[in-house]
């Protein structure tokens, strides 16, 4: 059954918000368009409202003191973001894939989704819609890009 927001959520980025011709649908469209797709109403309004408050938190700064601090994740944060999760945003901080900013972004929208498990894969799809909505991040999308795909053909094989 289709009705995870994040399923539409990759379902919207597929088909419209990484397209070539840059030809995105208005909000009713959108809707209109999922619901056609069989995504429950309830679901897809989540998912637009997620996409919505993703462009508002591009704005977001943290201070450079901040940047270079650990972060420290909260009781309720480590309940919903398993250790392999956590782990594996500090990998792709390390990396230089996300920076302090962009992390707590990542993390806020993951914590958005209201998922009751939320694993690395969902992470990566999470990490390359952050990156995508930002101006300048194309090296880092196309990083993070390589990394999802790659990591699905080899298992594939």
């Amino acid at each position: 059954m289709k009705d995870s927001v994040l399923d539409i959520l990759i379902h919207l980025f597929e088909n419209f918000l990484d397209a070539e011709d840059d030809s995105i649908p208005d909000r009713e469209a959108l809707k209109a368009e999922l619901e056609q797709e069989g995504y429950p109403e309830a679901e897809t309004e989540r998912a637009l409202v997620w996409l919505e408050s993703l462009a508002t938190d591009r704005d977001r700064t943290v201070s450079e003191g901040t940047a270079r601090a650990m972060r420290v994740f909260s009781g309720s944060e480590q309940v919903r973001l398993d250790t392999d999760v956590r782990g594996y945003l500090l990998h792709l901080e390390n990396l230089g894939i996300l920076s302090a900013e962009q992390r707590e972004v990542v993390i806020d929208r993951l914590l958005a989704l209201e998922a009751d498990d939320i694993d690395i894969e969902q992470l990566k799809w999470v990490v390359l819609m952050v990156l995508f909505s930002q101006p300048g991040q194309e090296n880092a999308y196309q990083r993070m890009e390589d990394l999802v795909f790659d990591e699905r053909r080899d298992a594939m094989h």
